[in-house]
């Protein structure tokens, strides 16, 4: 089976294509510099020359602040992009795996948000990884694999911009809650869907149980064995141009692991 992987450089790329190359799937990386997303034209090329099964779409704008002023761009990638990808993989009959986000929701529901819950996306991020969710809709073979938090040996995240603070004064968020997620849980997720052959449709791929920002740092550091002066603090005390959902709980069936279990064995690894 071959698959071929959009932002193959990006975070979740870095770790999503060895794990599909381990599990003996032929991976065809692609990036900026060999796919332009944006282009119909380059997309049709590169997908009718290589003829994958599936095309895993992780290529996207992910700066949710900067998108805030940054509109235009944000939704050339993640909308017309998409809909570029999603365009020649319903004419070439391919299944799509596509990156989506738990900032489609308003965040003000109680409980967990099911795959079926109305969107409500309050940040142009949001509104635009949601329009790449419905130009996805249009193909036959989909895959919609929300996730949220989303941390990695291979970017710039929450993890790794809190240890690199550890001698300050911290204040993080108390009041946002939702799951972390570990870019190798994601991509074992999305091998799973594919390996089991799930029915096609949306799917909440995120670490298991749940914690608000205050607790996500309290953990790193207690499982770096650091000592941090660390204080919980409000949304409102730490405004961001875009706007974040309170509640980002997605209910994931049990896809990913507990969210502190993969934490804990993303610290191991990272200090070996």
């Amino acid at each position: 089976m071959k698959v071929l992987v959009t932002g193959a450089k990006g975070m979740l790329g870095q770790d999503l294509c060895p794990i599909l190359e381990d599990e003996g799937y032929e991976v065809i990386e692609t990036d900026i510099d060999s796919l332009d997303i944006t282009n119909i034209k380059n997309v049709e090329d590169v997908l009718k020359s290589n003829m994958p099964d599936f095309v895993i779409h992780c290529a996207a704008y992910t700066n949710v602040d900067k998108a805030e002023e940054d509109t235009e761009n944000a939704e050339k990638i993640n909308i017309q992009g998409t809909q570029n990808i999603a365009q020649v993989c319903k004419k070439l009959n391919i299944t799509l795996v596509y990156i989506s986000t738990d900032y489609v929701f308003d965040g003000t529901k109680t409980g967990k948000y099911l795959p079926s819950d109305k969107p409500n996306p309050q940040s142009i991020y949001g509104k635009t990884k949601l329009g790449g969710e419905k130009a996805v809709m249009q193909c036959e073979k989909y895959y919609i694999t929300r996730t949220s938090w989303l941390y990695g040996h291979h970017g710039k995240n929450f993890v790794e911009t809190m240890i690199s603070l550890k001698d300050k004064d911290l204040k993080v968020v108390d009041d946002q809650i939702g799951c972390p997620t570990w870019t190798v849980e994601l991509s074992n997720g999305i091998v799973k869907l594919i390996e089991e052959q799930a029915p096609y449709g949306i799917y909440h791929v995120c670490g298991s149980g749940y914690t608000s920002w205050y607790g996500f740092a309290k953990k790193i550091f207690e499982l770096c064995n650091l000592k941090v002066n660390l204080s919980p603090c409000t949304t409102d005390e730490f405004p961001r141009p875009a706007k974040r959902p309170k509640n980002s709980i997605m209910e994931n069936n049990k896809i990913c692991r507990n969210w502190e279990t993969a934490l804990k064995e993303y610290i191991e690894l990272r200090s070996e």
